[in-house]
């Protein structure tokens, strides 16, 4: 008996039937039969392999070296950062799992590993889904408490609570996602005249109106809703923060610069997490929109919407990735850290060396304003 994968999420219907439409622009419903237990003869087939193997190896360094960074270094251990860890844990297990079983859905016209792969796939897509988004959540809204009414963050903001929090998010998303361990399995369709064993997430027993329900309550529970309210913390922030830089409180010059270097810090790390929402908005708006296109309005299926379909499959992986490179871009702590154990072995760090380091980590919301610049010397060692 042959098989087909599907690229998961699209379901096998789309999969079967549109497979036969390739890059080189050639469609057809028996093309996806054609090459039965070989290797597809289309680009997709050979690039998003290759764009996998980036995704794999840069999101296993970055997000792996970003969670020892912050394990190892005490300084490093702050509320913004456990977060940022939770993030890369999500990310991390992603890439570890499932990255290399679905590299390949777009190679062979066979789905090799069974069921039960098929299920876990689904589930850690879901579950590193929720924790990306729910912590992102949490991260703006640590934010805004922090620029809005930072004596409350101090008296309300703790290791065990953070911690907490990032357990409920884990928590909470693995209870969403156990739906989609349910609802994937292996379901047998003919084309052609040869069998095709496709993982699909819709059972047929659940209906034809839960695709659509599912759909649906990804993108709003997954993407919507979330961005919403973290536009609104945003928004809410941009306004006092052109309050405030219009009114002083009345104080010696010396606590207004305090004040100024405090907020400038706060400032820091938001646009940070900021940055991290607009990279997941760009990686996964364009598989949302696929998905909604293609169980609501039920066009012709074109050379347009594949390429578009393959584009947001691998974005949504990319998102697994980017969030170190976005790190190492905007944080000078991170940035020093990433390159003392990344180029570790250059003879020009094997020497010591103390730094002054005038640049605020993200401890620097969390402390008063006279440890808010820090002095650390270090010594770099392989």
């Amino acid at each position: 008996m042959a098989t087909l994968s599907s690229d998961t999420s699209p379901t096998a219907s789309s999969a079967a039937t549109n497979s036969g439409c390739n890059l080189t622009g050639s469609c057809g419903n028996d093309a996806a039969v054609q090459t039965i237990g070989m290797i597809h003869n289309t680009p997709e087939a050979f690039v998003v392999p290759i764009v996998f193997a980036l995704i794999f190896i840069v999101g296993v360094v970055g997000n792996g070296l970003l969670i020892f960074i912050v394990l190892h270094n005490k300084n490093m251990r702050n509320v913004p950062n456990v977060f940022i860890v939770s993030l890369a844990l999500g990310d991390l297990l992603l890439i570890l799992i499932s990255v290399p079983f679905t590299a390949t859905i777009y190679t062979f016209t066979e789905w090799p590993y069974g069921e039960v792969m098929c299920k876990i796939i689904e589930f850690l897509q879901a579950l590193s889904l929720g924790v990306s988004v729910f912590t992102l959540t949490m991260l703006s809204y640590d934010r805004y408490i922090a620029i809005v009414d930072p004596m409350k963050r101090h008296r309300t903001s703790s290791m065990a609570v953070t911690i907490g929090c990032a357990i409920a998010v884990w928590i909470v998303s693995t209870v969403l996602a156990v739906l989609e361990l349910f609802g994937a399995h292996i379901r047998v369709r003919i084309y052609n005249g040869v069998e095709l064993q496709i993982c699909e997430v819709y059972p047929l027993s659940w209906g034809t109106w839960y695709e659509k329900f599912h759909v649906l309550f990804r993108f709003l529970v997954y993407f919507a809703i979330p961005v919403v309210i973290i536009g609104v913390f945003y928004v809410l922030m941009a306004r006092i923060l052109i309050t405030s830089s219009r009114k002083m409180p009345g104080a010696s010059e010396g606590r207004i610069a305090q004040q100024i270097k405090q907020m400038e810090a706060r400032k820091k790390v938001a646009r940070v997490v900021l940055s991290f929402v607009i990279v997941f908005c760009l990686c996964w708006f364009p598989r949302h929109v696929y998905l909604l296109w293609y169980y609501f309005d039920p066009a012709d299926y074109n050379m347009f919407w594949h390429i578009f379909k393959i584009f947001g499959f691998c974005m949504m992986f990319i998102n697994s990735c980017v969030n170190p490179l976005t790190l190492y871009f905007l944080s000078k702590q991170f940035r020093k850290y990433y390159n003392r154990y990344l180029l570790c072995c250059c003879p020009g760090s094997r020497s010591r060396q103390s730094e002054y380091s005038t640049m605020y980590n993200f401890n620097s919301t969390d402390r008063r304003s006279s440890t808010n610049m820090t002095v650390m010397a270090t010594q770099t060692k392989c």
